[in-house]
């Protein structure tokens, strides 16, 4: 049996492609007939059921409208109507794949939640590029704050104030969202006001680039000449032996084991572990020194 897809309930005929006229849409959507309570819940139960698409489909299409009302509330944060119904549409899908009609509410009520978190966040994730909200708090006074606002322009300290208490948030985090909803974002290489035939120099290109820090490259390159140095200096303090095997079992690419070296020099691989520490130690010794 086929399963609800939330995101293929409508038909393609309904979807709402980048081109299509918000208006033409709408005044679509406006002509789907309204379901009664009972034929509402005669077709939620024949989905529940049976997961009947077609009845679905039919749910989802009367409450389309719906989509439409809650969209138009969110049109102040400057995104494209068209774009806060599609999203508003997966949420209305999603609440039709959860309904239940025995619990006597009706799917409007139901779906409203639903609309509005899919478009809340659309909203958050587009309205800037970067982030303006982030945590629940945050989420909490970006909705809020510009229906709160008595006036344009800043806040006064006393609608600050009014706003955190009746938001439960400190006043210091109205202020910061405040500053955050009044910046604006700028390209990083935004144009120069500059003659049009000069070249366009991007802010990035005078970024430097610590890796090629002539001033560190030198430094990391003498700090390599200084640790090779005073390796070769400890190790030619070594007997030939104990430096035949630190350098075998350290510097080798090919790095054998203790049972290889041990069976190389006729000693067991524990005497080849303690010729190896000791000559270790030694040249920590001669480095410190």
């Amino acid at each position: 049996m086929t399963k609800y897809n939330p995101t293929a309930a409508l038909p393609v005929a309904m979807d709402i492609s980048v081109g299509q006229d918000a208006g033409a849409y709408m005044n679509t959507v406006n002509r789907m007939p309204l379901l009664s309570a009972d034929e509402e819940k005669a077709l939620a139960v024949r989905f529940r059921d049976n997961e009947d698409l077609d009845a679905a489909r039919e749910l989802v299409m009367s409450h389309l409208r719906d989509v439409v009302k809650v969209a138009r509330g969110f049109m102040g944060y400057g995104l494209p109507l068209i774009d806060l119904i599609q999203e508003g549409n997966i949420g209305l899908m999603k609440a039709v794949k959860r309904y239940d009609p025995e619990h006597g509410v009706r799917l409007v009520s139901y779906a409203v939640h639903w609309i509005k978190a899919e478009i809340y966040d659309f909203v958050l994730k587009n309205w800037r590029i970067v982030k303006v909200a982030t945590t629940k708090a945050q989420r909490k006074l970006f909705f809020n704050l510009r229906k709160s606002k008595e006036r344009l322009g800043w806040m006064t300290n006393e609608e600050v104030h009014k706003l955190a208490d009746n938001l439960d948030v400190d006043p210091k985090m109205v202020r910061e969202m405040e500053s955050r909803l009044s910046g604006s974002d700028v390209s990083f290489d935004a144009p120069s006001d500059t003659d049009d035939d000069a070249p366009m120099v991007s802010p990035s290109q005078f970024l430097s680039n610590e890796a090629e820090d002539p001033a560190k490259i030198v430094a990391k390159r003498e700090i390599t000449q200084q640790r090779n140095a005073a390796l070769s200096s400890a190790l030619k303090e070594l007997d030939e032996r104990s430096r035949d095997i630190v350098a075998r079992r350290w510097l080798a690419d090919d790095k054998p084991t203790l049972h290889d070296l041990a069976d190389e020099y006729g000693v067991s691989a524990e005497r080849i572990r303690q010729i190896e520490k000791r000559a270790m130690e030694r040249m920590k010794d001669v480095i410190a020194a």
